[in-house]
């Protein structure tokens, strides 16, 4: 079967004969999000109100069935007006150079920049291609954000007032000393979905941007720094660590997040590693739950904790659509501080509209306050290797239940680094 990319580039070559719809003066949309599909259909009813332009939204989810419906779209050249795309970066950027996503760059430098400056920097950064990106897409912004996210670590307040803890921890020393206390009183530590690799990686790659630095993991990844440096092994110490210390609840290395989050909503556990997302389903779990968001606990004073976060879900513009100038003024009216009010209310979800941030809930804000310490591998210059990844991730899992100590998982780790860069020359 041929990749994803190489469909889209041969369909780029028939996109010139692909006969254009009709005009109408009703805007289409795709989407996944069954949480905010109520929100937008009465956003779409008032913009309908206002502007007399009729905005359908359809829903189609979960997301792998709304990709792969994106995707056969994609391939019959039947793409709506507007959409989401939910993949890598390389696939976004095979979109855009198959001709199926607007260039949204010169809408967003109108009127002095207005709707740029308007919108967090690194949830746009999310949707911007730069000058010398690997994959030679023209320089430009060709997404909308709708809202932001970043993951940090959530605390009980009752729990640690429980347990003598005055005040959240800011160090690992302290957070290794918060969970002994937790114990010593019968309470659970840190709940995460490490079951879901993908976050384990998120947690690691926090560590690894407080104690190396981001030029050193980027030097990893091109295969100049080895797994087997000292501050890799400190990285997976962490997890060493938090095991043997007794900080991590029972069973986290096969939980799925959705028990993560039982877990700690139902108050089982007095720290959480979890994303924004996290505060409409706590909220619906236990509306009366007393919890913080804090950045994950440092090793290294010298350097900051980046956290994974940008844009939490975006739009992109249909470069064939007969409606483009439509399209773009809804999301433009989308993105305004009023509906980003109403769509953070509604959804819990916290704005991509800076000027919107007075409207939310007080743990949503604390969220949104770290926003410029977030990063994500969308914007990363280079990311690692799949295979290398997968063996990083399992090795923290076999590190976390004692199977393997950290040097033998970065030796491992390294053997299929070097494996893999073997394969790329030649």
């Amino acid at each position: 079967m041929k990749s994803l990319p190489y469909i889209l580039v041969c369909l780029s070559l028939l996109n010139g004969c692909a006969p254009r719809r009709d005009s109408s003066n009703t805007v289409t949309v795709w989407h996944w999000m069954t949480d905010r599909h109520k929100a937008f259909e009465e956003l779409a009813r008032r913009y309908e109100e206002q502007t007399g332009i009729k905005v359908k939204i359809d829903l189609y989810a979960p997301s792998d069935a709304y990709t792969q419906r994106i995707v056969a779209s994609a391939q019959s050249r039947v793409l709506p007006d507007i959409y989401g795309i939910l993949d890598k970066k390389e696939i976004f950027a095979s979109f855009i150079e198959s001709g199926f996503v607007a260039d949204l760059t010169e809408e967003f430098k109108k009127d002095g920049a207005a709707w740029e400056k308007s919108l967090f920097p690194k949830a746009l950064d999310v949707n911007r291609f730069e000058a010398d990106n690997i994959y030679n897409v023209k320089p430009g912004l060709y997404g909308v954000p709708l809202d932001v996210t970043n993951i940090q670590m959530l605390y009980n307040k009752a729990l640690l007032k429980k347990a003598g803890i005055k005040r959240p921890p800011s160090t690992f020393q302290e957070f290794i000393e918060a969970g002994e206390d937790l114990k010593r009183v019968g309470i659970a530590g840190l709940v995460s979905g490490w079951g879901e690799t993908w976050m384990i990686d998120c947690f690691a790659s926090n560590y690894a941007f407080n104690i190396m630095g981001e030029e050193k993991i980027m030097a990893t990844y091109r295969g100049e720094v080895p797994y087997t440096d000292a501050d890799w092994i400190k990285v997976l110490n962490i997890f060493k660590e938090l095991s043997e210390k007794g900080v991590l609840a029972e069973g986290v290395v096969t939980k799925p997040n959705k028990y993560a989050e039982q877990d700690f909503a139902l108050q089982r556990t007095a720290f959480a590693f979890n994303g924004s997302w996290c505060v409409n389903v706590y909220h619906d779990m236990n509306p009366n739950l007393d919890y913080g968001a804090m950045l994950p606990p440092r090793v290294n004073e010298a350097l900051p904790m980046r956290i994974w976060g940008g844009a939490g879900s975006s739009f992109v513009v249909n470069n064939h659509s007969p409606r483009e100038d439509k399209a773009v003024a809804f999301l433009k009216w989308l993105t305004q501080k009023d509906q980003q009010a109403f769509l953070a209310v509604e959804t819990k979800n916290l704005p991509s509209n800076k000027e919107a941030l007075a409207s939310i809930p007080k743990i949503l804000s604390e969220f949104a306050g770290v926003m410029d310490l977030t990063t994500h591998p969308t914007i990363w210059k280079y990311n690692e290797n799949a295979v290398v990844t997968e063996k990083f991730d399992k090795g923290i899992q076999s590190i976390i239940i004692g199977e393997k100590t950290p040097e033998e998982v970065a030796r491992e780790v390294q053997e299929v680094k070097e494996r893999e860069l073997r394969k790329a020359r030649k």
